[in-house]
């Protein structure tokens, strides 16, 4: 973390990247000093309610966060600002999105965690937009203006007050990646509900938290031990088997609430390809909700990095990533299979990104994290329909980036169109039709891909 000490001792000169968490209520006048070299700036966890008209001296700020602080708009000065791409504001008060604050070539805006009740026309002129994250406010509509954000692939708006999707909405080229969980309009269809009958609880008192597995922006996974009932966390002689435990956080997260995210994990049921659920979780001591689940061999790794804030909406895969073509075809026809189970259940799983999966080195897959899983009703088959083919677009990007890292001399040849990765190619362009009508369910997907 750069401190406020470095930045007025002149320290952090030529640095494209600054962080400051000082309780600050206005912005150290040496920050105009780096006008020359700063792209990123980060002031989130502050006290700060505006921001200064000398903000647009920053002509190379590309990014900036102003996460957990007092605004109750957003300032107009950003919208002066031509170099800036993206904006986050979560976790404020704001009420207010005048249209004069949007920069004109914005591709990532972040207003999670607000008080907004409306938007401007002026979203529908974001033509660069690609995501936008809404969740947790209280909208109830959004400007039907935005009908010409074509490039828009990433939305978020659960936990608002939605009675309904606009039809707008699926005629996107490019949507691939929606939530709206915890919204009036969505439904748990009745499989949903049955499978969700069929999971069992686990006390906390049979678990023995051990080494903490990884965090996200809902909850703490723990690995644990599952002791036999009447066992005792200080005595775990008694324990049955490992498991993985996960602690929800309690707060609104970019895709919406643990609520939710619970709620279709449960519903989601078991199916080879979904990370196995076991129970769960009851008597926290502090009333927290939780889950187990069973303990992935650690043969599984996450299959990529999330976006950055250069990609954007596309994922980051480690360098040196390869695979040959018929361990790509078999994680791609696992996903597949785990998501038309998902949607023959009526629900959407929003997120369906490499970073979500885990795999091993012989193409073994699971598909992972409900954070941003959304149900709908089955019996309005065309806004199912519409539903289905908006995540088969996030599946053809998946199949895009499992064919951009198939080692091309493993591959074979073409064979007339009959190889694994002429066939995955074929498909990926069929997933990735800009007519969302034109593309196929995962049913016949997964059909493709098997065998």
């Amino acid at each position: 973390m750069d401190t406020l000490t470095q930045l007025r001792a002149g320290q952090l000169a030529g640095i494209q990247r600054l962080s400051l968490s000082a309780g600050l209520t206005e912005i150290p006048g040496e920050v105009f000093g780096l006008a020359d070299s700063l792209e990123i700036l980060d002031l989130s966890n502050n006290a700060l309610r505006d921001l200064p008209h000398d903000l647009a001296r920053l002509t190379r700020l590309r990014v900036i966060f102003l996460s957990n602080n007092a605004f109750e708009h957003v300032p107009e000065i950003l919208g002066s600002m031509p170099s800036l791409t993206m904006v986050g504001f979560k976790a404020n008060q704001i009420r207010h999105l005048p249209a004069a604050s949007l920069p004109p070539h914005l591709r990532w805006l972040i207003l999670t965690d607000n008080e907004l009740e409306t938007l401007p026309d002026a979203l529908g002129t974001c033509t660069d937009m690609q995501k936008l994250m809404l969740a947790g406010n209280r909208l109830s509509a959004l400007p039907d203006s935005m009908a010409a954000c074509h490039k828009l692939e990433l939305l978020r708006i659960a936990a608002n007050r939605f009675e309904s999707l606009p039809d707008w909405l699926f005629d996107l080229p490019r949507l691939s990646w929606l939530a709206y969980a915890g919204n009036p309009c969505c439904q748990m269809d009745d499989a949903a509900v049955a499978a969700q009958a069929r999971v069992g609880t686990v006390s906390w008192h049979r678990l023995a938290l051990k080494q903490m597995l990884g965090q996200g922006a809902s909850g703490v996974i723990h690995q644990a031990d599952l002791l036999a009932d009447g066992g005792s966390p200080d005595n775990t002689a008694g324990a049955l088997r490992d498991v993985a435990v996960k602690i929800y956080k309690g707060a609104v997260t970019s895709d919406g609430s643990p609520e939710s995210e619970m709620a279709a994990c449960v519903a989601a049921g078991a199916h080879p390809h979904l990370i196995p659920l076991e129970a769960t979780l009851a008597d926290h001591p502090a009333g927290t909700p939780g889950l187990v689940m069973s303990l992935i061999d650690p043969g599984f790794t996450d299959m990529a990095g999330p976006p950055s804030l250069a990609s954007c909406t596309r994922d980051v895969y480690a360098p040196g990533t390869v695979f040959s073509a018929e361990t790509a075809r078999r994680i791609a026809a696992g996903i597949a299979s785990a998501a038309a189970h998902l949607h023959a259940l009526g629900i959407m799983h929003g997120d369906l990104y490499g970073h979500n999966i885990l795999r091993n080195a012989s193409g073994d897959s699971l598909l992972g994290d409900f954070g941003a899983a959304s149900f709908y009703a089955l019996t309005d088959t065309a806004r199912a329909g519409a539903l289905q083919r908006l995540e088969v677009r996030a599946f053809g990007c998946l199949l895009e980036e499992l064919i951009a890292h198939v080692d091309d001399s493993a591959a074979g040849q073409d064979d007339g169109g009959s190889s694994p990765l002429a066939r995955m190619a074929a498909l990926r362009d069929a997933c990735l039709s800009p007519v969302p009508s034109a593309r196929p369910l995962f049913p016949e997907i997964a059909a493709a891909l098997a065998g």
